[in-house]
């Protein structure tokens, strides 16, 4: 392994190392975890090798998914660790590493199919180690029942209380809080696809690996969860560098999450709105004329807005919530650019997961699930003018919703491996119909602690 992947991996081992010996001598505080010493919350390794069939496309443009077929091979490597400051504050670090490329130079598709690549954006991001996560959260107790929140990656094992308010402040993914889901929201032990472990249709503020830096608030309570976050917007589309005109430009989401005790049902609605510096679809038309394709980028002006929500359904079914069904639908104005997440206005979801107790595998998962996703008008007719954008650009459209099926096999090897063949379905890849269908076949390996 390269250089960045050894310096990591010798990190991990050495905060292992320093973790285990600080915990075995720290004094405890009242919700067990040393004050001040780091904690090991979890490494991680994931790999993913995908082919991309041959398929027939009429025409190809400069965002194209590639019809000649394609294969590649990524790499994903991951650090957490965790801080008890004080009973009430904590704080938390994740480093992690993305090595390799997603087929069909991760473009032109709204779903892409691989959720560990990245677009490498406005700048070339490298592939060494990074910071993708740091923050602090605080904690204040409101009642009196107590809950216990086991150790997991960003979350310390402690004693909080079930009804609590908690803030979290810095840098970290908003998709860690918001729009998440026991069936579909993990790409590493789940489904591949980005429609499938998020809702499209929210193009939320972060940068081009997807974190941002801001404010979360979430009033928790045991039947539910009110939550409000505000983060930075990027500069550009699919930027690297966030903007430092916080007054306009900002991203602000707010959730609902209720749970439904007699059935075990849980549900979140959620609404976004983006202020940046982004351009408008039938500006960019407008401007251009017949004489030239439009460019949405020329009509960028900062102080734009762009609105969504989305409603978010998990239904446990049977074997302890193990087997259970999703169901997801987001809707974007469609407007103003897509900016950070991908390019979708319209977005439904829906599938099962499988747990393998009913042929003794107790901890082998079987999932299945189908995306649908779609345009705004505006967005449409801009791609079909010829107009690119940070994912789709064919030169010309003749459209149709673009509809992806994935079914994956997560086969557990003893205690911290997993493998997962994946076969993913691609009808109108990038809403066109004159393109496609197209079929992508995966094997992930993961490595977790």
């Amino acid at each position: 392994m390269a250089d960045g992947g050894r310096q990591l991996r010798r990190a991990c081992v050495m905060l292992a190392v320093c973790s285990a010996g600080a915990l075995a001598q720290a004094p405890e505080d009242s919700s067990g975890s040393a004050r001040w010493r780091p904690m090991l919350l979890g490494t991680q390794m994931d790999f993913i090798h995908q082919r991309l069939q041959p398929f027939s496309a009429k025409y190809s443009g400069d965002n194209s998914l590639q019809s000649g077929g394609d294969a590649k091979t990524s790499e994903a490597y991951g650090l957490y660790a965790g801080l008890r400051i004080a009973r009430s504050l904590a704080g938390y670090m994740d480093v992690e590493m993305v090595r390799g490329k997603g087929v069909g130079r991760t473009v032109g598709l709204a779903g892409i199919t691989n959720g560990d690549v990245i677009r490498q954006g406005s700048a070339d991001l490298g592939d060494g180690p990074y910071i993708a996560r740091m923050f602090l959260r605080y904690t204040i107790d409101l009642g009196a029942d107590p809950d216990t929140l086991k150790r997991d990656m960003d979350q310390l094992p402690q004693i909080a209380r079930a009804e609590r308010v908690e803030v979290t402040a810095g840098k970290f993914a908003l998709s860690d809080l918001f729009d998440v889901n026991r069936y579909a929201n993990s790409t590493r032990q789940q489904f591949m696809n980005w429609g499938l472990f998020q809702n499209t249709g929210w193009d939320y503020a972060a940068d081009t690996r997807g974190y941002s830096n801001g404010v979360a608030v979430e009033w928790i309570h045991r039947a539910w969860t009110l939550r409000a976050a505000v983060m930075q917007m990027p500069l550009k589309a699919n930027g690297n560098v966030f903007d430092s005109d916080l007054r306009r430009a900002h991203g602000f989401n707010a959730e609902f999450e209720g749970h439904v005790e007699a059935s075990g049902t849980v549900f979140r609605l959620l609404a976004y709105e983006n202020e940046a510096r982004m351009g408008l679809y039938s500006a960019a038309v407008a401007n251009a004329g017949a004489s030239r394709k439009p460019d949405i980028t020329l009509d960028d002006t900062p102080g734009r807005f762009k609105y969504g929500w989305g409603v978010n359904v998990e239904q446990p079914l049977a074997d302890s919530g193990e087997t259970g069904a999703f169901l997801r639908y987001g809707w974007g104005d469609g407007a103003a650019e897509s900016f950070v997440f991908t390019e979708s206005d319209r977005h439904l979801s829906g599938g099962v997961q499988i747990s393998g107790r009913h042929w003794n595998r107790d901890e082998d998962r079987l999932g299945i699930a189908m995306v649908i996703d779609g345009l705004g008008n505006a967005h449409r007719l801009y791609l079909a003018a010829g107009g690119d954008g940070f994912l789709l650009g064919d030169g010309a459209l003749t459209y149709g919703e673009e509809q992806i099926v994935e079914a994956y096999y997560r086969v557990q090897i003893g205690k911290y491996v997993q493998l997962s063949p994946d076969f993913q379905y691609i009808k109108n890849p990038g809403y066109n119909r004159d393109r496609g269908p197209a079929t992508v076949a995966s094997l992930r390996l993961n490595v977790r602690y």
